[in-house]
């Protein structure tokens, strides 16, 4: 006994067809991040302990990371780079949600911790002007 005529599954598969590409123009737009995101540089040393801007910290046990795609993808398949970011810190002050910008998300100006030191390498000061005779 067939329930279902067969015009009325072709018009839905057709339905489908024409609907998939419209939510994958929907998708590849700028993605809003939460207003309280902060940008950084990520280092993932060994999971779950990473740097944030040459600081030591650790990703929650509940951490997500999501790519310039917006798909969640796991720490331990960026160990050793050094990735641009936004993100988002719990109550603890370990990292909740990552997300890794693409170059254009990159450009815009965000707050965040920075690198913050109380002194000066030697290599780092200005050289004096040779002087001549």
């Amino acid at each position: 006994m067939n329930r279902c005529s067969p015009a009325f599954g072709a018009s839905t598969l057709a339905a489908l067809l024409i609907a998939l590409p419209l939510s994958a123009q929907a998708q590849s737009g700028t993605r809003d991040f939460p207003a309280k995101a902060l940008r950084g540089t990520l280092v993932v040393v060994q999971p779950p302990n990473v740097t944030m801007d040459d600081r030591a910290t650790r990703l929650s046990p509940g951490a997500r990371i999501h790519n310039t795609n917006n798909t969640l993808v796991l720490s331990s398949s960026l160990l050793n780079q050094k990735l641009v970011v936004n993100y988002t810190v719990d109550l603890r002050d370990q990292i909740q949600n990552v997300w890794i910008l693409t170059e254009a998300e990159a450009q815009e100006k965000r707050a965040g911790f920075g690198v913050q030191r109380n002194f000066v390498f030697e290599s780092l000061q200005p050289k004096p002007a040779a002087a001549t005779n």
